[in-house]
């Protein structure tokens, strides 16, 4: 650390920064570091796909977040996982691969007037770093960092879900990101041979770290960005103050800062620094450099509504994995094939559809899962059940992400405001219908399905919306907080190539600068993103 400018700093080593560091030190001439507050991903549980369980809420791998009490969920909180170490949420996440919907490409390039984000320009991006299993087709490619696979797993009972889906008017679907994904299967997954494939692994290991021009520093927290006037007297960001918790360091980037610290992370930086709603930084006492609003707005994530359903004749998880020779078992094929439940991502089949038939495109998205428990973390229960986890995909509230104090020790006010509009209440009603709808179909009769949550006593509207308030969980998807938009829209953060408006030098890269949610998981569509900042960073080096 002795040596601190660099061309390029890069602030989170998580999914934007793992690509965005791979992509800039590729030419020897530019002097890139990367800074990450997390450890190494040497952690066993990170690699071992089923590991999640042990990462999420370990100080190890997790900021550790939770939400503000919320009103939409009856005064609860709930735990928000951010990945803490190399790979960021890449570490921790579902492993699910998922584009979303073609539709929102083009929202987005309606709402930031810049075409360049429409879905045929942003496909290439996404093909550019794939490594699809099935190889190379108009939509997916083959021989990218990104490994994407079928799932070493299947079971009967959600086979039969499937099925179910199918008599209830849902098409069966190979693949969920061909622009539409309307239907239902088995979640296509960023796993290779049996192990999770993070970003660290994609794009670091072995190639950064054998360019003398990267440098890599690992539990350095950013304190605050350093702006202030250049040359012509606009404000410019030129590096960051670090602490290493021995000691702070001051950074100088010569051409650019870029952060990707993730939808918590990164307006909670900006705030810090001064660039943020001035009435917040005042009363932090920061000195405001940078009046912006909308930083730290716009929040939004997919909450999803667990439905429990007890089941009779097939093996769940709950009872294979509640005994030493079933835990025997599934440790046992893991250890020979790579394949079983330690293999699996936390949902293994999906579905996309309408919550009812007047919606014009699908917009709720499907978790199934061949277990259940009380809540995540908690024992499995001691019966047969499944779990149909249901999300509505476009939610209309909004919330905020606000400093607390000063400090950056000190972890941000995350207030989703989920379900405050009349019409998330809605679609978290019908989602519900359907949910007892499909299970009602004839392909899943005969194991007998009773709902266990919430319980069929729950039949009204105003019933269901509070319901989900009772029993909804974030699938944690957090997008918005430091959004891209046109010039003259006055909260749009960044501008549509997702440089900070009034503040030279910065690029916000990661899943905040989306100015609304994609319709599914939102790792794959930040490494899109990342993709492009990259070329355009690149460019403007001349």
């Amino acid at each position: 650390m002795s040596d601190t400018t660099f061309d390029y700093v890069i602030i989170g080593a998580g999914t934007a920064g793992c690509l965005l560091a791979n992509r800039l030190s590729a030419d020897p001439g530019r002097r890139v570091l990367l800074i990450e507050a997390g450890g190494k991903d040497d952690y066993h549980w990170i690699h071992i796909p089923v590991g999640y369980l042990y990462c999420i809420g370990n100080p190890r791998t997790d900021w550790l977040y939770r939400t503000e009490a919320d009103a939409g969920l009856n005064g609860r909180e709930l735990r928000y996982p951010r990945g803490k170490t190399l790979g960021g949420s890449s570490s921790i996440n579902g492993m699910i691969y998922m584009r979303g919907q073609s539709r929102d490409y083009d929202q987005w390039a309606q709402l930031t007037g810049d075409a360049s984000w429409r879905w045929e320009q942003c496909l290439p991006y996404f093909k550019k770093h794939e490594d699809y299993y099935k190889g190379a087709d108009a939509v997916h490619g083959v021989g990218g960092e990104w490994r994407v696979e079928r799932q070493r797993l299947r079971w009967d009972i959600l086979d039969a879900f499937a099925q179910a889906a199918q008599e209830a008017g849902i098409p069966h679907s190979e693949d969920f990101n061909r622009g539409s994904n309307e239907g239902v299967g088995y979640f296509q997954v960023n796993q290779k041979n049996g192990w999770r494939w993070n970003t660290a692994k994609a794009f670091l290991r072995p190639i950064c770290y054998g360019r003398p021009n990267f440098e890599m520093w690992t539990r350095a927290h950013v304190k605050r960005l350093h702006i202030a006037p250049g040359a012509d007297g606009a404000l410019r960001c030129d590096g960051a103050e670090v602490w290493t918790g021995d000691e702070l360091l001051n950074v100088r980037a010569t051409r650019q800062v870029l952060l990707c610290a993730g939808a918590i992370g990164s307006p909670q930086l900006l705030q810090l620094s001064g660039i943020g709603p001035a009435d917040l930084l005042q009363r932090h006492g920061i000195e405001v450099l940078h009046d912006a609003p909308g930083v730290g707005g716009n929040l939004q994530d997919h909450l999803q509504i667990r439905a429990v359903f007890k089941v009779q004749g097939v093996e769940t998880l709950n009872t294979l994995a509640n005994s030493w020779w079933g835990k025997a078992r599934i440790g046992l094929e893991y250890l020979l094939k790579r394949s079983g439940p330690m293999s699996m991502a936390p949902s293994q089949l999906g579905a996309f559809t309408r919550s009812t038939p007047e919606q014009p495109w699908p917009n709720v998205e499907y978790h199934v899962q061949p277990l259940s428990l009380d809540a995540f973390g908690e024992p499995l229960h001691p019966f047969n059940a499944f779990t149909a986890s249901v999300c509505n995909l476009n939610p209309t509230s909004r919330g905020t992400v606000r400093i607390r104090s000063n400090r950056f020790e000190d972890a941000p006010a995350i207030a989703p405001n989920y379900l405050s509009t009349a019409e998330d209440r809605q679609v978290a009603a019908d989602s519900l219908r359907l949910t007892r709808r499909i299970v009602a179909q004839p392909a899943l009769a005969r194991f007998q399905p009773t709902e266990w949550r919430p319980g069929v006593q729950y039949q009204s509207d105003a019933e269901l919306a509070r319901l989900a308030g009772d029993i909804a969980t974030t699938i944690f998807h957090p997008v918005g907080t430091t959004r891209m938009g046109r010039d003259d829209d006055p909260l749009a953060v960044l501008d549509s190539q997702l440089r900070v408006r009034g503040v030279a030098g910065l690029r916000v890269v990661d899943a905040g600068a989306m100015p609304t949610i994609t319709s599914g998981n939102t790792n794959s569509p930040t490494l899109m993103m990342a993709e492009k900042a990259a070329e355009w960073v690149v460019r403007e080096a001349g």
